[in-house]
């Protein structure tokens, strides 16, 4: 068969874990009737039953092996739809395809798709004309000069609001401080500025808890601080920007993300944040609510092949509009990406890809993973602590260190060691992560010694220890991940 596909790869495609549960019932209770691929495997199709008279017709196009194609006569919203993923499990489990020619409708879908792709090449090229070019550039200029202004009255707004609840004192604050201060949430969708809403929300919730505020003091002015830096490093930003509209976006920091830019795949490659012919391996996987963005958050951790670069993926599903998204899962697989974006960021870039292919994890790629863990535990904590200095960076940065021990330690806890006596104690960060550290006592002593660990980081505000999270433990030959 020319086209390789396995269940891991197929599990990753799917919307739900329920899709992929009914999925593979199809193919169990034999619902799949005809089952037809093209010579060349670009395309599965087939026909499947179901509770109707009319049996549901099918297909998988590989046209595009790193970006497929699902279509289903079923009426589910989901795509694929679990017809779609049985005749796709129906072939990696090495079920018996008649070759077939393409049906008269896929091709017809597939010459439009190749028109379009040819009408947007023409349409790139035709942008590229000086005259229509500046004009809308001089359009464009007019339009940022006006989100700048609008930006930078929020930012002078929201410091107005910071300032009279410093003024007040955190003792004053009641129910109706908080409506007010949701109030003016709102108001930031307004003026564009998309992160500070979300951060303003955030300070809002914690001074809800009005029954533990005083243990949370400590946060809430963690988060008023946050947003001090975001006025104060939006606005000199915003005002460079405004005093010369030719700017340059800031790939560097994430200021732009802050200030509500969405970063554009063309964007990123303009400025250099584009790696070709990359592999990445998964090292661990969360998925979260997060009610100050008022999203679902699916969040994955990867190390690029051959370097000690550890990447995040990050996919919102907004509360009101989850159902309709496919939440992302564990990937257990190599992905090869014909293109790697990477965001401005610090020690863990958001990345993205379009399109991926897929071969299954090799005893050497594990390998590489241990050889890029850190071993420096006084540079290790030097990153960090240069990290956490900016209040705009990930709060919990990332990195794969070299454990010659995962030890108990007198208080009861763990920490790992370098064997030279340098340690670091572990211990659940707060927020959205699982306790991890007490899944150890479960794991054999040859998982504890002479490991890789991922961990991630966070500086407790009310203690101010530096603390580590073990999400993945690197054996010799294994991937322990201790959070899915």
């Amino acid at each position: 068969m020319g086209l390789e596909l396995t269940e891991a790869y197929i599990d990753g495609l799917a919307p739900n874990a329920a899709a992929i549960k009914n999925a593979r019932g199809l193919i169990q209770k034999r619902k799949l009737v005809q089952l037809n691929r093209t010579a060349d495997d670009t395309l599965l199709f087939g026909e499947c039953a179901g509770s109707g008279k009319s049996n549901y017709v099918c297909s998988a196009d590989f046209i595009q092996p790193d970006k497929p194609v699902t279509r289903c006569s079923c009426p589910s919203r989901q795509f694929p739809c679990k017809h779609a993923l049985a005749i796709m499990y129906a072939y990696a489990a090495g079920e018996s395809f008649t070759v077939a020619e393409v049906p008269e409708d896929i091709a017809s879908k597939r010459e439009k798709i190749e028109k379009r792709e040819e009408k947007q090449t023409q349409t790139a090229a035709q942008e590229q004309d000086p005259v229509k070019a500046a004009k809308k550039k001089a359009t464009s200029k007019n339009a940022l000069k006006k989100k700048v202004q609008a930006q930078l009255d929020g930012l002078d707004a929201l410091e107005k609001l910071l300032l009279t609840l410093i003024r007040d004192g955190l003792g004053t604050i009641d129910a109706k401080t908080v409506k007010m201060i949701n109030e003016q949430v709102k108001q930031m969708g307004n003026y564009y500025l998309t992160g500070a809403q979300n951060e303003l929300r955030r300070l809002a919730l914690l001074l809800a808890e009005k029954n533990n505020r005083e243990q949370h003091y400590t946060y809430i002015i963690a988060q008023m601080t946050r947003l001090h830096a975001l006025i104060q490093k939006g606005r000199r930003h915003l005002q460079a920007k405004l005093d010369d509209p030719e700017l340059a976006l800031d790939a560097e920091s994430t200021i732009e993300e802050w200030l509500g830019h969405a970063w554009q795949l063309s964007e990123l490659q303009e400025y250099g944040k584009m790696t070709e012919q990359a592999e990445l391996i998964q090292l661990s996987f969360i998925s979260y609510d997060d009610p100050g963005r008022q999203e679902y958050i699916d969040l994955g951790y990867w190390m690029e092949m051959g370097t000690s670069h550890i990447y995040r993926t990050l996919q919102y599903r907004p509360y009101r509009a989850a159902k309709h998204l496919r939440e992302e899962d564990s990937f257990m697989e190599i992905a090869a990406v014909p293109a790697l974006y990477r965001y401005p960021g610090d020690l863990n870039p958001r990345v993205r890809w379009d399109g991926m292919t897929t071969r299954a994890i090799k005893p050497e790629d594990i390998q590489k993973v241990r050889e890029q863990a850190q071993r420096s535990y006084a540079d290790i904590v030097k990153q960090v602590k240069n990290q956490l200095k900016n209040p705009l960076a990930d709060e919990h940065p990332a990195i794969v260190i070299h454990a010659a021990e995962i030890c108990g330690i007198s208080s009861g806890g763990y920490a790992i060691t370098d064997g030279s006596g340098q340690h670091m104690v572990l211990s659940t960060v707060g927020g959205v992560y699982p306790d991890t550290v007490q899944l150890l006592s479960f794991l054999p002593a040859d998982q504890l010694r002479d490991v890789a660990v991922l961990g991630i980081f966070e500086h407790r505000m009310d203690t101010g220890e530096l603390v580590l999270q073990p999400l993945s433990i690197v054996t010799n030959d294994t991937i322990v991940r201790l959070l899915y």
